[in-house]
């Protein structure tokens, strides 16, 4: 690869009666939590059925995380005195805004505010949808309805829709079959913006009654399938067949070994089975087919639903906890493309211009749960399912950021995305702690560059005892860029230990389910990022998909991915090399070598530990 990317409540009651910040009485007494034991704690408590004219006594409790947060940031007038546990109870808390905490949320003088699930894990969920309603046959099997927004992804019954499409996909779990884009014209060889199709691809009807709602999904860059394109359509010219795109491409749609790989989505002549949906955005109809009762569809009502944001690096939101709740359903964009298109294209100067090209743009700079300018925050427990984008994404200026025993399942984009600031500019991200987390299909709406795990310009951080399984491209990556000179690197000094990554590489080429790029470029190759107890089942890509890239790998060290050592590794079967490097790496004990001895491998700690605290997805009962 030669260029690269750029309302709910309770928790277990604590211990003794206590004093409450500020001056009030301790509303109630609790037991402890393994958690907050060694100090003293404050209980409030928040419930579906609460009242936010109440005092957040067990007795009387609030009924909304955000009152929880309000009363709290009034109150911590004077010294906080003990850990404050905000105790949601079980239930559904509908989150029609995201539920912003700033540094004037945090802990101070040494405690920690939590909020926490208080019947146990997963059971107080904060839902980011609420359904649809007024529904009206459109004919024996559609619905239709008219909405009062946009949102750009669906769900029915606990489960993601599919935007109408053509080609139809062979499964719920994968993205093929796709359409190949053609050259149409020798010197559009370079273009982003038009996409040339063959005529048999595209229903003639289109000719005269083009759908202006429609989109293309695209791995622009011919055969590099590396990266996908969400974009609407303008236009389609039935004489020359090509689409012109609202936006342009990251890559241009032809190279000289192919073309690339595409399908057209949300157009009404594409809704066709059940479990899919269009959106007339001119009109603000849904059109919908369900596999089930149209009663349990539900929308998007915000991108992110737990945003913690300092209002600088100086200023950071720091000391809070969030532990054992659900997050589920969140939205996506109308349009999404990786990165910029060029250096400095982001409109500032900066020392590496070229990382314009490696991150999000700030449009698409969000997760389920966001956080920038923070410290010491704690994601434990958690239950992600059914995001737009990002599950966790720590955007910039964050430090010792813990992210454990948490399950993050059907996933936009990226499971978890750590993203530093830019090469030589102050290393702003690192010492966070990814550890017992299980990522379950990651990519469902943007395949290109997916990775249970992402971290880039970050260093310092701990990633142990991980699954992820289920991926249309990477498991776990790690990035910089490889014009960025050793002293401006900060993807340094991580460790990943007992990790197991299953099913990846199932879209994409030109990939290993473990990658890293450009990570130390230049003499001498200090190995401080270390690998060892890892386990990559087969990487192999769906036969459907038709791919036309290079083939997939177990390790991939792109582009300067030098500075590891690698120890008790053991890669299934591969397309291509299980290991793919420089000679610039150590590696002991690995199988895709002479010698490899199995005994060294410790399979009973590799993966989520026994103490993780949800069900296996997709395992057998």
């Amino acid at each position: 690869m030669a260029e690269r990317k750029g309302e709910p409540v309770i928790l277990k009651s604590l211990g003794a009666v206590v004093l409450l910040v500020g001056g009030l009485a301790a509303p109630s007494t609790a037991a402890p939590s393994t958690a907050t034991a060694a100090k003293n704690t404050c209980d409030y408590y928040v419930s579906p059925s609460g009242d936010d004219r109440g005092d957040g006594s067990e007795r009387r409790p609030w009924k909304s995380i955000e009152q929880a947060r309000d009363q709290l940031r009034d109150k911590k007038k004077h010294h906080q005195k003990c850990d404050i546990v905000v105790n949601v109870k079980a239930g559904d808390y509908v989150v029609d805004e995201t539920i912003t905490f700033t540094e004037e949320d945090s802990g101070q003088d040494g405690h920690k505010i939590i909020y926490r699930s208080a019947d146990g894990p997963g059971k107080a969920r904060l839902l980011g949808a609420k359904p649809l309603t007024g529904w009206q046959k459109y004919d024996d099997h559609i619905y239709k309805t008219k909405v009062d927004r946009n949102f750009y992804t669906l769900f029915e019954d606990g489960a993601r829709a599919t935007t109408a499409r053509y080609p139809n996909r062979t499964s719920d779990d994968l993205w093929s079959p796709y359409l190949f884009s053609v050259l149409g014209e020798p010197e559009k060889e370079a273009v982003h913006q038009w996409l040339y199709f063959k005529p048999e691809d595209v229903p003639q009807e289109w000719d005269a009654d083009f759908d202006k709602n429609a989109q293309v999904v695209v791995w622009s860059g011919g055969s590099w399938s590396w990266f996908t394109d969400t974009v609407p359509l303008g236009g389609a010219d039935f004489r020359k067949n090509f689409f012109t795109l609202n936006h342009w491409a990251r890559y241009s749609f032809v190279n000289s070994r192919s073309g690339s790989r595409y399908f057209l989505q949300n157009t009404l002549r594409f809704l066709d089975q059940p479990g899919e949906y269009y959106f007339d955005f001119a009109n603000s109809e849904v059109y919908y087919w369900p596999k089930g009762s149209i009663d349990k569809v539900v929308a998007p009502t915000v991108k992110t639903i737990i945003s913690l944001a300092g209002s600088s690096p100086d200023d950071r939101v720091h000391d809070v906890a969030f532990d054992g709740l659900a997050l589920q359903y969140s939205d996506f964009v109308d349009w999404y493309r990786a990165g910029w298109i060029s250096e400095g294209d982001s409109g500032y100067e900066h020392k590496y211009p070229v990382y314009d090209r490696q991150i999000e743009m700030p449009r698409n700079r969000f997760g389920m749960i966001t956080l920038t300018n923070s410290r010491d925050i704690d994601l434990t427990g958690l239950h992600l399912s059914d995001s737009g984008f990002m599950g966790v994404y720590m955007l910039f200026a964050n430090e010792r950021v813990k992210v454990s025993d948490s399950l993050l399942e059907n996933i936009g984009a990226d499971g978890i995305k750590v993203e530093g600031g830019y090469p030589g500019e102050g290393d702003i991200s690192g010492h966070h702690t990814i550890s017992n987390n299980y990522i379950y299909h990651v990519g469902e709406l943007v395949p290109g560059d997916a990775a249970g795990i992402e971290l880039m310009s970050t260093g310092n951080n701990t990633i142990s005892n991980i699954n992820v399984k289920h991926s249309a491209r990477y498991g776990i990556s790690l990035e910089v860029r490889p014009e960025v000179k050793n002293e401006d690197n900060y993807a340094r000094n991580n460790s990943f230990s007992y990790i197991k990554l299953e099913e990846t590489g199932l879209d994409s080429g030109d990939m290993g389910a473990f990658y890293t790029y450009g990570v130390s470029n230049t003499e001498p190759h200090l190995k401080d990022n270390s690998v060892k107890q890892m386990v990559i089942t087969d990487v192999i890509n769906d036969p459907a998909g038709a791919m036309p890239d290079s083939g997939t790998r177990g390790v991939h060290m792109d582009a300067g991915g030098c500075g590891f050592t690698f120890e008790n590794i053991e890669v299934g079967q591969v397309s291509d090399d299980k290991y793919q490097s420089y000679q610039c790496n150590d590696v002991t004990n690995a199988n895709w070598a002479d010698g490899f001895d199995a005994s060294k491998m410790e399979y009973d700690k590799i993966g989520v530990t026994s103490a993780f605290p949800y069900p296996i997805p997709g395992a057998s009962q």
